[in-house]
């Protein structure tokens, strides 16, 4: 099993290292790739000293996985390459995700969608990937007909760059922004660029990902996403409307037994889902469950996760586990 990480030395890059050596994949040879300027630095994992390749070295050494997290210019011009030559394709980025021949996955809900034929696969945004893997069971049992979700995003979605623009206003340096405001004590109504629509793009993923990964166009969704000074975690306070009525126990009881959600939700204890609490950790986590007595049929809830981990590199790691498990490479 060779496996390839494009962009190995980047944030997620690093993530997606520690996870594959704490899920133990069956590695039997590890190709970091990245940028020209870090071609020849060595990586450790698992005891071991790799030297990072470039993408041209990367392709030629045929991989039976690669793992793109590299940006989506990157990945439209390389994945194919990649996938023509036998490699089964993983993409971080919002390159393939919403091209009808790609499948967009996460595994605890459609990993049984992929085949042998797949070669490039998509793996969802961040912020989508929280949001679905609540829906998902919510709307198998009372039909969902709209959804409102308001994010409270981590730096970390936007890189090194935005964490260290934190560091330096936190301690009075000055030195290169990644967002057009200061951060520190700061909210950002602006995550990733602005469309004609008025809605950025990262609002438009959670608007149109989710209909393609839950195979329901009939889904309803706006979303307005907020960039925050945290470094742990993406967190969403998400309003569902159902068809049908609902049953908060059941509703807890639902979400409890969903593999990768843990229901933390207990107000008599001041128990529920922070960011500060979900870094490092893979799972979803859920709380502030409540009916909404606006309207009918109406669900809040709040949820967060480490967007580095299941909201990223956790999730495509789960992709490439299930692909070698059932015999897909």
């Amino acid at each position: 099993m060779k496996l390839a990480v494009v962009g190995a030395t980047g944030m997620v890059g690093n993530v997606m290292l520690k996870i594959l050596a704490e899920r133990n994949f069956p590695i039997t040879e590890l190709i970091p790739v990245a940028s020209e300027r870090s071609i020849g630095k060595e990586i450790g994992f698992k005891d071991k000293s790799f030297k990072v390749v470039g993408l041209q070295t990367a392709l030629e050494m045929t991989p039976d996985i690669a793992i793109f997290s590299a940006g989506g210019d990157t990945s439209l011009e390389w994945a194919p390459k990649f996938a023509e030559a036998g490699t089964t394709v993983i993409d971080n980025s919002s390159a393939w995700r919403m091209n009808p021949k790609n499948k967009l996955i996460v595994p605890e809900i459609n990993a049984n969608e992929l085949t042998v034929t797949d070669k490039i696969i998509a793996n969802p945004n961040c912020s989508t990937i929280q949001m679905v893997m609540v829906m998902n069971p919510l709307h198998k049992k009372y039909k969902i007909k709209r959804t409102v979700v308001s994010t409270y995003q981590s730096i970390t979605g936007t890189g090194v760059k935005a964490v260290k623009q934190l560091e330096n206003e936190k301690n009075e340096i000055k030195g290169e922004m990644a967002y057009p405001y200061p951060i520190d004590q700061n909210c950002l109504p602006h995550c990733d660029v602005f469309e004609d629509n008025g809605y950025t793009k990262e609002e438009m993923k959670l608007v149109n990902e989710p209909k393609k990964i839950l195979n329901d166009n009939s889904l309803k969704i706006t979303a307005t996403a907020v960039r925050v000074p945290v470094v742990g975690g993406h967190s969403e306070a998400i309003t569902i409307e159902f068809e049908n009525d609902f049953d908060l126990g059941e509703v807890r009881k639902i979400l409890h037994e969903t593999a990768g959600i843990t229901l933390q939700d207990n107000l008599d204890t001041n128990t529920y889902p922070m960011p500060i609490y979900a870094e490092g950790k893979d799972d979803v986590f859920v709380g502030r469950i409540r009916r909404d007595e606006s309207q009918s049929n109406t669900l809040n809830l709040w949820v967060v996760t480490d967007n580095l981990r299941k909201g990223a590199a956790t999730n495509a790691v789960q992709i490439a586990e299930y692909l070698v498990e059932n015999n897909l490479v």
